[in-house]
């Protein structure tokens, strides 16, 4: 349903593809653009299954009234984002981050996640020359028990 084109406005009709299997072409690649594959299963582990043995999507779209698919769906897969009863509104909230995992991408974008992502963050440990504690050179033999005497144990 829908995949009308107008080429020269560059736009291709939101499209929904049913009957769709794991082997079909549209299944091989990340999808950019507005095309829904719609597949059905009888055993939701074995959709899980299939999900887990491909390369984690930038975002996974599930629809059930069940909070226990819901939460199976999110605790047993892994993807860049996901949507409940919902296509795409996970990338509009600039309070989430959005992002993928593995090959479809590292980091989270949208406001501070950008930041954070495109950021590093060094950690610097400074010694003074003054304050150098013979406990940490070896031999180590003896010095953990003269410790304990000073800390009374």
């Amino acid at each position: 349903m829908g995949g009308e084109t107008q080429p020269a406005e560059r736009y291709i009709a939101p499209t929904l593809i049913d009957q769709v299997s794991w082997a079909d072409a549209i299944m091989q690649d990340e999808i950019f653009g507005p095309i829904l594959p719609i597949l059905e299963y009888e055993d939701l582990g074995e959709a899980i299954a299939q999900i887990n043995a491909r390369p984690k999507p930038l975002a996974l779209y599930v629809f059930s009234k069940s909070k226990l698919v819901q939460n199976r769906v999110l605790e047993e897969t892994s993807s860049g984002g996901v949507a409940i009863n919902e296509t795409i509104m996970q990338i509009a909230p600039h309070a989430l981050p959005f992002g993928g995992v593995g090959s479809s991408g590292m980091g989270s974008y949208h406001g501070k996640f950008s930041f954070d992502t495109f950021s590093h963050r060094k950690s610097i440990f400074y010694k003074p020359f003054w304050l150098d504690i013979k406990l940490r050179y070896a031999p180590y033999a003896g010095k953990l028990e003269g410790v304990k005497r000073m800390m009374g144990k």
